[in-house]
Formats: structure tokens, sequence, C-alpha cells
């Protein structure tokens, strides 16, 4: 469970990030969760975006792949989902 602090200092991360997934229509499988988990062993921190022919709430939908990903949910704004884990081989980010 991460702290305020450590979720502010992830939120500064993320900000210049862009998303590299996108929910659609097809909304959330297994294959997405498999890429979202990859992603995030090799990054840490990513964003995921929300189409607009997406019918779910973005916080639902973050929740639902944070948990299936074993990862964190850092913050949804709008459409876009900020999620992180730390790496088990090649920790990069240090928290406060």
């Amino acid at each position: 469970m991460l702290t305020g602090k450590q979720k502010r200092y992830l939120r500064a991360l993320a900000h210049p990030l862009t998303p590299i997934f996108q929910i659609g229509k097809g909304g959330i499988n297994d294959h997405l969760i498999r890429h979202v988990s990859e992603a995030l062993e090799a990054r840490e921190l990513i964003k995921v975006s929300v189409l607009n022919n997406q019918e779910g709430d973005p916080k639902e939908l973050g929740a639902e792949i944070a948990e299936r990903a074993g990862a964190e949910l850092v913050q949804v704004i709008g459409k876009t989902i900020v999620l992180y884990r730390e790496s088990k081989d090649h920790k990069k980010i240090e928290l406060p």
C-alpha cells in the first residue's frame, strides 16, 4: 500500500509519460493484463488510456487492472490511469 507522499512522488514522475496501452470497446481481458504486467516489470510506472467507446468508469477499470496485475493504482485523471508496481529484477524508482 502506497502512502500519500509516495503517491504524490509517483504522480510527479508519471506526468511527462504518455499512455502505452488503451482500453477500448473490447474491455479488459487476459491479453491486456499480461502486457500491462510485463510493462510494469520493465518500467514500474505506466499510464493507460481509456477510449471514448469504453462504457466503463475509468476508476473501476483502473482498480480492476491494478488488482489483476498485482499493481498499485496511483491516480485516475479523466480517462488516464496511472499504475505502479515495483520490479522484481531491476528496481528503477526509489520511493520516498
